[in-house]
């Protein structure tokens, strides 16, 4: 294993210093390593909490910030933070609108960000991301998994909390944009989580894992390597068929790499995907393209789509100023 780390048990915390001290006109840290938050608040605002093992990011401390997320609680590695963290996050952000958790849809997330708004004396909601199509049930999750989507469902209802929309229209506007919107990834090589020190995986040198998770949880089947088109129509249409999106629909298209996969690359998919949805009839009015929901190092990419209407695009172009997005300011 050959990783920039001093030793696995200090990479969290030394890894947060050292974003707190990049991004210190943003976020600041809370006590013993807990959370992320925004250096500044705004009374009377719902606070958008999120969270989840590290390894993903820029996901999620790197949305922390204007029109997204109040706060970010981090977990070890590819596992989930504590209820004791969350609860320690919504105490400091809430200004007495209310907290909406955003919760990406795996077992330890799901337990203790329920644990956490059991015990939460605030008015609170939660939002529960399920955007993988590639499997209804896998290692971590029962039911679908939640990946690339988040950023979106993140920014959408984070532009409309800053907005000032009230705790229960940001609820179920995250439960649309999520509805909306689907996701399915591929992965060409393993990740090395520190703690373990090899692979999550095996994979032979001229195979691809089609619809892999972000903890490198298997997907659908394991496949020989193949062309950017071909693995892009297996996705897309995929995602695709989830979505049932009529001729003209508006989208969103985030192609998102895992970790280990140049930009380069990324738009080749982006490429391949464009072909996919034009024939389709699908109308793509916006894009996002790099590495933000990640999987350590991790080769490969996810393809994201999310139906919006006017008001949702409005949304998404609202501005926002994180360590990993900043449009509009």
């Amino acid at each position: 294993m050959k990783k920039l780390i001093n030793h696995t048990d200090t990479v969290l915390a030394e890894s947060l210093d050292g974003f707190a001290a990049a991004h210190a006109d943003i976020v600041t840290l809370g006590a013993e390593y807990q959370f992320v938050r925004r250096r500044h608040t705004r009374p009377g605002k719902v606070a958008l909490i999120s969270g989840g093992g590290s390894g993903h990011e820029p996901l999620h401390t790197g949305f922390v910030g204007h029109g997204m997320l109040d706060a970010a609680c981090p977990g070890q590695v590819f596992t989930s933070p504590t209820p004791n963290q969350m609860l320690a996050a919504a105490e400091s952000v809430d200004t007495g609108a209310g907290v909406l958790f955003i919760v990406k849809n795996y077992s330890g997330d799901m337990m203790n960000f329920q644990m956490a708004a059991e015990m939460l004396d605030r008015d609170n909601a939660t939002v529960i991301v399920n955007d993988d199509v590639a499997v209804e049930n896998s290692t971590y999750t029962t039911g679908r998994r939640g990946v690339a989507g988040t950023l979106i469902v993140e920014k959408i209802v984070g532009a409309a909390a800053e907005r000032g929309e009230s705790l229960a229209a940001l609820k179920a506007l995250g439960d649309a944009v999520n509805k909306a919107t689907a996701s399915m990834g591929v992965a060409l090589t393993s990740c090395t989580v520190p703690a373990a020190g090899k692979p999550t995986f095996q994979i032979g040198p001229d195979e691809m894992e089609m619809g892999v998770g972000i903890h490198g949880e298997p997907g659908r089947r394991r496949v020989k390597m193949t062309g950017a088109d071909e693995i892009a129509a297996e996705l897309t249409g995929a995602v695709l068929k989830d979505l049932q999106l009529r001729p003209g629909q508006p989208v969103i298209l985030l192609v998102n790499g895992f970790g280990g996969t140049p930009t380069l690359e990324l738009y080749v998919m982006v490429h391949a995907a464009l072909k996919v949805l034009g024939a389709a009839g699908v109308k793509v009015v916006r894009h996002l393209t790099g590495s933000y929901v990640t999987s350590l190092e991790m080769a490969g990419c996810s393809i994201t789509v999310t139906a919006v209407d006017p008001a949702q695009l409005a949304l998404w172009d609202a501005p926002v100023h994180t360590a990993a997005l900043r449009w509009g300011m």
